[in-house]
């Protein structure tokens, strides 16, 4: 059965920028594109068969929504697709933002 985790905001932090964990943001692109967290990648319906066909399934992968509900769908879903290290960032970018706006682009 595919499995993800949730993870701290503290936590993701130390997976990006010690384990090369990658950052995806599901909410919408105006959302993304007024904030984020640094080098995040928005993925959307639109993206998402690029994103599958060219991301390796050995990847971690830290999906972020608005407040961490959305991200556990998203994270089961990518696990489900075969992404062996999945993870849910508990809070979401609003508790990313809180907890660190230095790392965040607008």
């Amino acid at each position: 059965m595919a499995q993800f985790q949730r993870i701290s905001t503290a936590q993701a932090k130390t997976l990006c920028s010690t384990g090369g964990a990658l950052v995806v943001d599901i909410r919408d692109p105006q959302s993304f594109a007024a904030n984020h967290i640094k080098d995040a990648q928005p993925l959307s319906n639109e993206n998402l068969a690029d994103f599958m066909a060219n991301t390796d399934k050995s990847t971690q992968v830290v999906v972020c929504c608005y407040h961490g509900n959305s991200s556990q769908s998203a994270a089961l879903y990518l696990a489900e697709q075969g992404f062996n290290a999945v993870y849910s960032l508990d809070g979401g970018f609003e508790q990313w933002r809180l907890d660190f706006p230095e790392d965040c682009s607008n």
